[in-house]
């Protein structure tokens, strides 16, 4: 039985306060949590949580498990690109004043070795590369527990602030 109460952001909601009040690096702060019920559906659902926050930066760090598994047996490349995804988005989160928000326009992963199931804690860590006023781009990268480079991607991102 679900809880009625989730919307689905854990951590992340803004509660009373509201997003419109909070920077997006205070929003991501409220994120960290290695706790299931207080990840947001995806992380929840992918089994990875947010670890470090700071102004341009986040960290991921995720178990990819069976339910993961491609018809191949390894883990599906859809894990990675969602680490990806997330650590791009949350690193472009970090750099947006109080009322502003983005959306991903593209991203771009590229796959170098395979993640098999079971295998230890991988770690995405998401970086800015270009902070502009309408467009901000990052990358990331995910490293095994082995310390080897298993992807690395970029993300362009528009920036939605309010009309006026």
């Amino acid at each position: 039985m679900s809880d009625k109460s989730d919307d689905g952001r854990g951590a992340f909601s803004t509660g009373g306060e509201g997003a419109a009040a909070l920077s997006g690096l205070e929003i991501m702060r409220r994120g960290i949590s290695r706790e299931p019920s207080s990840r947001p559906g995806i992380g929840r659902s992918l089994n990875f949580w947010l670890t470090e926050v700071e102004d341009g930066r986040v960290v991921f760090e995720g178990e990819p498990g069976v339910e993961s598994l491609n018809p191949l047996g390894i883990i599906h490349g859809g894990w990675t690109l969602t680490a990806i995804d997330s650590a791009c988005g949350c690193a472009t989160m970090t750099a947006l004043e109080p009322g502003v928000s983005y959306t991903t326009l593209e991203t771009k992963v590229n796959m170098v070795r395979a993640i098999q199931p079971n295998s230890g804690i991988y770690r995405c860590e998401g970086n800015l590369l270009a902070r502009g006023r309408q467009i901000i781009t990052s990358e990331a990268k995910v490293i095994g527990p082995d310390g080897k480079l298993y992807a690395h991607g970029t993300s362009t991102c528009m920036v939605l602030r309010p009309r006026t």
